[in-house]
């Protein structure tokens, strides 16, 4: 896992290059402490900076940028290729290897097959820079499903790209313009979707894509080499034909190579462990495939609605793993939060976070790469949007729409707190975390009209962002409104896991891992984002994803053959904070700062009356905006560092 930036200039930058590429791999030295290099051209104005986390193949040969044996290619690249193994048997060049690094072995790919065939032969996470010294064209390219960021953009006349836009704002020609459609994207969804960023003309290249320009065609053409809705729709359309003890066998099959791949590494490698289904899956089968106990993490909290740390514990002694767990104070979780805005360097915030950049810190004091369960619920159905859409739609929607929405705005008007303390008192709720957030969802659908219209909803914060700003603009469509016609032959269900795969899982879940770990230098793998793996989990039927009443049906099935089923089932948790509680406690001054009613309007972004009468009603217990405010407060405190 590293980090990279680069510069391409109409204007000659000679006299700063090296200066400016040493100073903007030093902004993102905490991707990659081990190693740094930089490459200029300064006939074509292009200049790349890499720095190195080395994973495989910790010899010089590794140092990058990276030229090809030929002299054609120059590339920074940050990631792992899981099959470069395979490619350097296809390949059939042994005698002209220097090392044993994946970064040669793409170098070598482009040099026989070309930048896309090489990187369609792939399986891996990835974004990189190549530069091709003889057609002077630059190429940024991004894996399939995002774990890997990159951003870019022009500057007047210059050309930046990079892993973090800490790198960006480095140049002296960078502008810091701020974007007021991507800030109301953001108080919508609690993260910026990509392509837009936090700045103006500076984007996010979309997974699966490659984006090519140069000085003579300076205008960028993207193009896919890979599209999750072509193959969400394409594996709907070829569903999975076998019983299911065949299914759970191919689910095993592929699981099980996806992860004896990914834990090939030159340094020590574990992974994160909650005990809930995916996590506990992907270390089943990483023990099941080692010879030594797998290093096992997590964290606890003393709150005992928010602490999976005990299931954790039951399911590595179970499968034998060497488990290191350790319990967050308040105190400790909330040291984090100054953190924030440096570690997400734009607004981010999925409050999770903090307990991700927690047990992050925890793992990389015995290991340098961990591999985690991420993508179970968006490829196997698991969030609860999902089960309730199927289960209950059919039902609501023979109710009229008028007495749905008077019955949700009975629901909505009593605070989720009060909620939370109705569900304490029977025991058939009060296993429920967080049941006042889940009623108030369920009272948004329920005053939907359409599946869309509820889909939109529940990912959404706010549904009209722009009342909280001072600034009125037009807010760019959501993404469920570019996509949903290309996946109008799913059903509503699939459809929406798809939409989430594209925005939810690459523009959230994945920036938070990313860039909680890399905070830390820690590389994490995501077993289930193999191409392969996503490709065949979308040609399972939708009833054999949900069946008996149960989510997640393959995967359950698939862990019960190493993991007993008691062990395992319980009210899914996620990976949940007190934000409630906090920010009526020990946050409450800090927020109070940040939410000053003299300081909104000296600031000039967000409209003051109304962030005010919210965090009041907040702090009065008249309402839970816990949500909202953190999405505020998150921009607060990064716009108080820019």
């Amino acid at each position: 896992m590293c980090g990279f930036s680069g510069v391409l200039s109409r204007v000659d930058w000679s006299s700063m290059a090296e200066q400016l590429l040493s100073a903007m791999s030093q902004s993102i030295a905490h991707r990659g402490p081990d190693d740094h290099g930089i490459w200029f051209d300064p006939q074509a104005g292009i200049g790349l900076a890499h720095t190195r986390l080395a994973i495989v193949d910790l010899s010089p040969a590794g140092h990058q940028p990276m030229l090809s044996t030929n002299g054609r290619y120059v590339i920074a690249f940050n990631g792992e290729i899981y099959n470069h193994l395979t490619l350097r048997e296809q390949l059939n060049s042994s005698d002209t290897w220097r090392g044993h690094s994946d970064t040669e072995t793409l170098l070598a790919g482009f040099s026989v097959w070309g930048i896309e065939q090489t990187i369609a032969r792939s399986v891996g996470m990835f974004a990189f820079a190549v530069w091709d010294k003889q057609l002077q064209i630059l190429t940024l390219g991004r894996d399939r499903a995002g774990e890997k960021p990159l951003y870019y953009g022009w500057q007047d006349e210059v050309f930046l790209f990079g892993s973090e836009l800490k790198a960006l704002k480095v140049h002296p020609g960078f502008k810091k313009e701020l974007n007021h459609d991507a800030l109301a994207l953001f108080l919508r969804h609690n993260y910026i979707p990509a392509p837009h960023s936090i700045y103006k003309d500076i984007h996010k290249l979309a997974p699966g894509t490659l984006l090519r320009l140069s000085l003579k065609n300076p205008q960028p053409t993207i193009t896919n080499y890979w599209s999750a809705a072509q193959k969400a729709v394409a594996g709907s359309a070829a569903s999975f034909k076998g019983d299911a003890v065949e299914l759970v066998d191919e689910l095993e099959r592929l699981a099980k190579a996806a992860i004896a791949q990914q834990m090939i590494a030159d340094v020590p490698l574990g992974a994160f462990l909650s005990g809930g289904i995916d996590s506990s899956t992907v270390v089943a089968l990483m023990q099941a495939q080692s010879s030594q106990p797998v290093r096992t993490f997590s964290i606890g909290f003393h709150e005992e609605k928010y602490n999976e740390a005990k299931y954790a514990k039951a399911v590595a002694e179970h499968l034998g793993t060497q488990h290191t767990e350790l319990y967050i104070s308040t105190a400790e979780a909330l040291d984090v939060i100054p953190k924030l805005s440096t570690l997400y360097d734009e607004p981010f915030s999925d409050s999770s976070q903090i307990p991700t950049f927690l047990v992050s810190e925890l793992a990389k004091q015995g290991v340098t790469v961990a591999l985690s369960g991420d993508a179970g619920d968006e490829l196997f159905c698991g969030y609860n949007r999902y089960t309730m859409t199927a289960k209950l739609w059919g039902k609501i929607n023979r109710i009229p729409l008028s007495v749905r929405k008077g019955t949700a705005m009975v629901m909505k008007q009593i605070a989720p707190a009060h909620w939370d303390k109705f569900a304490s008192l029977l025991p058939v709720l009060k296993q429920y975390a967080q049941f006042g957030s889940k009623v108030h969802k369920g009272a948004y659908v329920l005053a939907s009209a359409s599946v869309n219209e509820a889909y939109r909803r529940l990912i959404s914060h706010h549904d009209a962002p722009y009342s909280l700003l001072m600034m009125k603009g037009q807010e760019p469509g959501i993404f469920m409104d570019e996509h949903v016609a290309g996946l109008a032959q799913l059903d509503e269900v699939n459809r929406m896991m798809a939409m989430d795969f594209m925005s939810y899982l690459p523009d959230d879940i994945l920036v938070k891992v990313d860039r909680a770990a890399m905070g830390v230098s820690l590389e994490t793998r995501v077993p289930f984002l193999d191409h392969r793996l996503i490709e065949f989990a979308w040609t399972i039927p939708l009833a054999m994803k949900l069946r008996d009443g149960q989510s997640k049906w393959p995967l359950r099935q698939l862990l019960y053959r190493y993991v007993p089923q008691p062990l395992i089932e319980r009210p899914k948790m996620g990976f949940a904070i007190p934000l409630h509680e906090w920010l009526r406690g020990p946050l409450q001054p800090w927020a109070e700062v940040l939410l000053n009613e003299q300081r909104l309007h000296q600031e000039g972004i967000f409209n003051p009356q109304a962030v005010r009468s919210m965090w009041v009603q907040h702090g009065q217990g008249k309402g839970n905006f816990s949500a909202l405010l953190w999405n505020i407060l998150m921009f607060q405190a990064w716009w108080e560092v820019q």
